[in-house]
């Protein structure tokens, strides 16, 4: 069930795109890059890559969250059906032509 999870979640989720984020973004990470020692490098790498994995779990939970809670909902509501929807207007319609009448 996870992988079905994960597939739709890959199929129906999309990501955003802000460029002027992505530039912001991009620029920061190299000033910081410049301005730090290797060894803290790899852990500023270590903690990106971290934060993204922390950011795609979040996102597919979220999905699935809200997959379940539609699911749930959906599973309340009454199925649709033609025939008595046009049966409660055929009674609505008689009621406003004849208003004396109890049915």
């Amino acid at each position: 069930m996870y992988d079905y999870m994960k597939a739709l979640h890959q199929q129906f989720c999309r990501e955003l795109t802000r460029p002027e984020l992505e530039r912001a973004l991009d620029h920061t990470y190299h000033a910081l890059r410049g301005n730090i020692a290797r060894q803290d490098q790899e852990l500023l790498l270590r903690a990106q890559d971290l934060e993204i994995e922390l950011r795609e779990e979040t996102s597919l939970a979220s999905f699935i969250a809200g997959f379940q809670l539609g699911m749930g909902i959906a599973g309340e509501i009454e199925p649709y059906s033609f025939e008595d929807e046009e049966k409660r207007r055929a009674i609505e319609r008689a009621k406003l032509r004849h208003p004396q009448s109890k049915n």
